[in-house]
């Protein structure tokens, strides 16, 4: 029984409804079938990129009237930041939108509902997808799994995100554009195999000074090559007698330049956006503020908008609900350069305490969202009136000396 198999049958066949379809498919997405997440660079850079977003916290807020943020329902908080279903971590579930976008430029995941609320997110894996329209111009996807079974979903209870949007009116394009690159990546490293086996063998040509029979010559090449071209001969030493005379060819290999490499690793890091230290973790704070504002932000971005668009209703967006998906930054500074961040922001009031703690990966203490602030500040409401106050003392003071002289 696959996953969707477990799923619609705890929530009943609703989901699976006949919908009688009258519009011709509006578009259609099919997996890459040349399987790019075997290479491993292509692998290793998504798998960076993937590993990041998994940190990003959903949250439900609501901001209306005087009120810039407030916690949300801590139902749906839990669903979105720690178990979205019973079978995978929220981590797990950016991991998988993550890979799925950048494989497949397109990533979808299904809201289950228990009435008006959100009971589970469950990421879609499927080899071939449609975009279609009922009568009144509804729209829905039909799925079809590698197990060959085809579920339809309304497109309002997908999470829907698209990468290379262009040509198609729903879709994200296809990663063609990326195929030489990887053709290339798969070249160079079938290359690099074939001249190593190709130097640890001993090739030429074999010439018997005798007459021999065409049955004798195959005999005898057949044992030449058990006794010397075999894995046993590990001196890599031919004998030969007068009987036959062994001419070795010489074999190079086109293996290509430490340069060469690198620049096939850049066309495939080009691509995703990304640079070698972010996959090899050696970045700088600077490469990393970089890579979060070009990779991991848009795609949170996208998250926010789509989750807050496919949970709640106009009325409800309307009251402020939202979703929002956000990462704490400042944990992939330096401890220096948190330091001074605190040592600026504190004195202001703009953090509390223990937003001060989280940011040096601190655990909160009882009475810690207070917030301190300098008496060297002064609240913009009160700074007219200081200044007045202060000017009046300064006349009276000038009064008082000017009675006195006279």
């Amino acid at each position: 029984m696959s996953l969707f198999d477990r799923i619609l049958k705890k929530k009943g066949s609703s989901q699976v409804q006949a919908v009688r379809l009258v519009n011709e498919p509006t578009a259609a997405f099919t997996s890459f079938t040349g399987d790019a997440y075997s290479n491993d660079i292509y692998r290793g850079a998504v798998d960076a990129i993937a590993r990041n977003i998994g940190k990003l916290k959903g949250s439900h807020v609501i901001r209306y009237g005087d009120h810039e943020k407030i916690d949300g329902d801590c139902r749906l908080n839990r669903i979105l930041q720690v178990r979205p279903n019973p079978y995978m971590s929220a981590y797990d579930l950016l991991y998988k939108l993550a890979t799925h976008y950048y494989l497949y430029n397109n990533a979808f995941a299904l809201l289950i509902r228990s009435g008006r609320n959100l009971a589970g997110v469950y990421p879609i894996t499927a080899t071939n997808t449609e975009m279609l329209a009922d009568e009144e111009g509804n729209l829905y996807c039909r799925f079809t799994f590698r197990s060959g079974q085809h579920f339809t979903f309304p497109y309002s209870d997908l999470i829907h995100l698209r990468r290379h949007f262009n040509n198609n009116d729903l879709l994200g394009n296809d990663n063609s554009a990326l195929y030489p690159a990887l053709e290339l990546a798969q070249t160079q490293n079938e290359g690099i195999i074939s001249g190593i086996k190709a130097g640890a063998n001993i090739r030429g040509i074999l010439k018997f000074t005798q007459l021999m029979g065409a049955t004798q010559l195959q005999k005898a090449k057949a044992d030449f090559v058990k006794d010397y071209l075999s894995v046993n001969n590990d001196g890599g030493v031919v004998v030969t007698d007068q009987q036959m005379e062994y001419t070795p060819i010489e074999s190079k290999p086109v293996i290509l330049s430490a340069e060469q490499t690198q620049e096939v690793k850049a066309k495939i890091y080009d691509y995703l956006g990304i640079t070698e230290n972010i996959v090899n973790s050696s970045y700088t704070e600077d490469q990393f503020s970089a890579f979060y504002e070009s990779t991991i932000e848009p795609f949170a971005v996208a998250l926010s908008m789509e989750f807050t668009a496919k949970i709640f209703n106009d009325r409800e967006q309307a009251f402020g609900n939202s979703i929002l998906f956000e990462s704490g930054r400042l944990q992939f500074s330096s401890n220096s350069t948190k330091v001074n961040l605190i040592k600026e922001l504190l004195p202001m009031g703009i953090l509390t305490v223990n937003q001060a703690l989280e940011i040096l990966n601190l655990p909160a203490i009882e009475d810690g969202d207070r917030r301190i602030q300098s008496l060297n500040y002064i609240d913009v409401e009160h700074a007219a009136e200081y200044q007045l106050s202060r000017t009046r003392k300064e006349e009276g003071k000038k009064d008082g000396v000017e009675e006195i002289q006279a």
